[in-house]
């Protein structure tokens, strides 16, 4: 623990709650650890909108249904 901790450049008591999920550690420290263990490709699947599909089907949601394109008002320069 000591050493994944000076590796994070954290404390051994913020690792600790780390491993107990506290939400109140910033994601900065989350990261850190995640590098100290070889895992921080993995971050970036967190965010990542193609492994959420709940958040994928509340965004079609809120998509229009149809979309009205705009006709040009001005002179036409086809020639």
């Amino acid at each position: 623990m000591a050493v994944v901790a000076e590796r994070a450049f954290t404390s051994r008591s913020t690792l600790q709650r780390v491993e107990a999920g506290d939400t109140s550690v910033s994601i900065g420290i989350y990261a850190g650890v995640l590098q100290a263990l070889g895992l921080l490709e993995g971050l970036g699947q967190v965010a990542d909108i193609s492994n959420d599909s709940v958040g994928q089907a509340l965004a079609s949601a809120h998509l229009p249904k149809h979309v009205h394109l705009k006709r040009p008002t001005g002179p036409s320069h086809d020639g």
